[in-house]
């Protein structure tokens, strides 16, 4: 609960405060184009990105694997896009910092573990055992 206050209450009041801040060294005018500067910059950074991530999601497809790594940075993509549609300075600055391709693959792998696909493809035979894992109990009749 209290996560979910800080941030709908606490985010919001640092964003103001921070606008008021550059707002009264540059004025208000410059300080809302500013903001909406960054918000068309990163709609088309976000944009541009995704298009890379699509074209990869399709060749992974197209050699037969999982694109779950693509997959999330198109996710993250996605949380950067609609942080940077928030106006304020504190939220352009992490959306800025998730449209950086090195700190997403950084995220990702320290919270994902991949694991490659053992399974065999069409046409291969299978490598070694096939185990099934589950449970089972006797009935007697």
């Amino acid at each position: 609960m209290i996560i979910f206050l800080l941030l709908f209450v606490g985010i919001p009041l640092i964003e103001l405060y921070f606008l008021i801040q550059v707002g009264s060294r540059i004025g208000a005018l410059p300080t809302i184009g500013l903001s909406i500067f960054t918000a068309l910059l990163g709609g088309v950074l976000v944009r541009v990105q995704g298009f890379s991530v699509l074209m990869r999601v399709r060749d992974a497809i197209g050699r037969n694997e999982l694109p779950a790594f693509e997959m999330l940075d198109g996710a993250l993509l996605l949380v950067a896009g609609l942080v940077l549609l928030l106006p304020g300075f504190v939220t352009d600055i992490l959306g800025f910092l998730l449209l950086i391709p090195m700190l997403r693959r950084y995220l990702i792998s320290s919270y994902i573990r991949v694991v490659p696909d053992q399974t065999p493809r069409r046409g291969e035979a299978p490598t070694g055992p096939r185990v099934v894992e589950g449970e089972f109990r006797r009935e007697r009749d």
